[in-house]
């Protein structure tokens, strides 16, 4: 394995088969404008006013914010992400947001992000479930349960 990011180790903890943390992979990511494109109705925040915009919303309309954080250097945080969209597309009733560590290190600190991806499900500001990981299967039964939990709170 190459050298390891030391402030988010994904490679350590999510992936064992590559390394996407080494340092030429990280730079060339960072190199590429628009290599990890965002769409749909998945939302990003690079910004606490965005985050205040979203956490606001949800509650305020009785949704589960979903929050990826992500890193763009990361595999797994790039295999995971095309799920992502999709599931945002079939959950219209909840909401999703991704979250850059590297954009808002601080606030992900904050969440105890310590690899990604990490999604994060929230209800009223409240975490309700957690997923460490690239785990596409997993990522959709959890967004599955959450979504349940909504209907059968209606």
């Amino acid at each position: 394995m190459g050298n390891h990011c030391t402030r988010i180790p994904c490679c350590k903890k999510v992936c064992s088969c590559i390394c996407c943390c080494n340092r030429r992979n990280k730079t060339q990511a960072r190199g590429q404008k628009g290599s990890y494109f965002i769409k749909g109705k998945v939302h990003p925040v690079s910004r606490m006013e965005k985050w205040e915009e979203k956490i606001t919303e949800a509650n305020s309309h009785g949704k589960i914010l979903v929050v990826n954080f992500k890193a763009s250097w990361c595999l797994p945080s790039k295999t995971i992400l095309p799920i992502y969209q999709e599931l945002a597309s079939t959950y219209t009733s909840m909401i999703f947001v991704t979250i850059d560590v590297e954009e808002l290190a601080e606030f992900s600190d904050e969440w105890n992000v310590d690899a990604t991806p990490t999604v994060v499900f929230l209800k009223d500001g409240r975490q309700m479930d957690k997923l460490v990981g690239g785990d596409a299967a997993e990522l959709q039964k959890k967004t599955a349960a959450a979504a349940n939990l909504l209907l059968r709170q209606s």
